[in-house]
């Protein structure tokens, strides 16, 4: 768990849950999986997100919406690292995308290929039916 400093304010993970639409049991996942981080709050029963983890959890949940995997995001993690550096990050994010872009472009192909698969083959059966019902 990571240190809260002094004067700054948690959330709990109640609130936190319900400010993203997400489930407590989603962010103790998360927290398991080592991609977020809580502290111990001041009153020391509950466990609290720091303003830090909040804005990890939005970005997060852009990453999970991009199609990212928890995998990828504990290797965007792990290069981000305990010194938090962003330019060590960057570039790891970049590729990860880099090869989402490509999976999609793969699928919209493989979707164009399925659609006019159907089209032509909705087009044979109207022609058949015609025929059919002409020599009917």
């Amino acid at each position: 768990m990571s240190e809260l400093k002094e004067g700054e304010e948690t959330e709990s993970i109640g609130d936190l849950a319900k400010t993203f639409g997400l489930t407590t049991r989603t962010l103790r996942y998360w927290e398991e999986v080592g991609i977020i981080e809580s502290v111990q709050r001041q009153d020391g029963a509950t466990r609290g997100f720091t303003p830090y983890y909040v804005r990890r959890i939005k970005f997060i949940l852009k990453l999970k919406e991009l199609g990212l995997t928890i995998r990828e995001m504990q290797d965007l993690y792990s290069a981000y690292g305990d010194a938090k550096q962003t330019d060590k990050m960057i570039p790891r994010l970049i590729e990860i995308l880099d090869q989402h872009i490509n999976k999609v472009d793969e699928k919209m192909a493989q979707l164009a290929s399925l659609r006019k698969e159907i089209v032509d083959y909705r087009l044979k059966i109207i022609e058949r039916f015609r025929l059919s019902s002409q020599n009917g």
